[in-house]
């Protein structure tokens, strides 16, 4: 897989009628879903309608599990990512993931940054790379004194930011984020929203939430999902977050982010 920088007008990546099954159950039907480059983008909707299941479904997580399947194709750099000849640990790497609950290594700081740097053959200078990715996740000032110290000494948010930075030490292309404030407080969670600002200068994001707030705030583009009569979830609607919340085009769309349902 090529580690190109996205040429002008293609898409970071791309689901064409994706399909997610755990076992016989189908999770959510034909996604079609264009993801802009260093952009954000939200996927927001009702509990049960499939969010979480495609945002692990770009990085190939729901491999994990072994009922689940995929048809239908999901495009980076041209290429399909399920196809048979695909490394998913080299599409984890350049698709990085920050998850729901802070989830630090019980290492020291410096170590929880430096161990996935390791294992992916980094050979530069690992202090400096240290220093980098904290700065990038706006945590250096904080720990640049203790970076010795536990990880999991760390506060919630600060723990959330160190996740980020060691997932950007790895130097991905895109950095999906499930519901990464929910466990945080109302002040941590606006310096993650600050910092995914910062970042989308660089990388692509995309975030699944449930906070209607945040995704108008710190997203360009969102994504509708609901559930089908089926259970199945589906996206109802997808554009720039300006339209999606002013001017949404589903009556569905608009009973949502009103909260007349969800």
């Amino acid at each position: 897989m090529t580690e190109t920088p996205f040429p002008n007008n293609a898409y970071a990546i791309e689901l064409r009628n994706v399909d997610i099954f755990y076992g016989n159950f189908r999770a959510v039907k034909d996604i079609n879903l264009q993801i802009e480059p260093r952009k954000i983008t939200a996927i927001i909707g009702p509990s049960g309608c499939g969010k979480s299941t495609v945002i692990r479904c770009f990085n190939r997580m729901n491999d994990l599990v072994p009922s689940a399947h995929l048809n239908g194709e999901i495009l980076f750099h041209g290429k399909n990512i399920y196809d048979p000849d695909v490394d998913p640990v080299q599409v984890r790497r350049l698709i990085g993931m920050v998850f729901q609950k802070p989830n630090p290594f019980p290492k020291s700081i410096y170590e929880n940054i430096a161990w996935g740097a390791r294992v992916n053959g980094y050979r530069g200078n690992m202090d400096d790379l240290v220093e980098q990715s904290l700065r990038q996740a706006a945590l250096w000032d904080e720990v640049k004194d203790t970076l010795k110290k536990s990880a999991l000494a760390l506060s919630g948010g600060q723990q959330q930011r160190l996740c980020i930075a060691r997932t950007l030490a790895v130097r991905p292309e895109i950095i999906l984020m499930d519901e990464p404030c929910s466990a945080l407080d109302p002040i941590a969670t606006l310096k993650i929203e600050d910092l995914m600002r910062e970042l989308s200068t660089q990388y692509t994001i995309i975030i699944v939430t449930h906070n209607m707030q945040q995704a108008a705030r710190a997203s360009d583009f969102t994504a509708f999902f609901t559930m089908d009569t089926d259970r199945a979830g589906i996206m109802v609607e997808y554009g720039p977050t300006s339209q999606i919340f002013t001017r949404p085009k589903d009556k569905r769309t608009e009973d949502y982010i009103t909260g007349r349902f969800g």
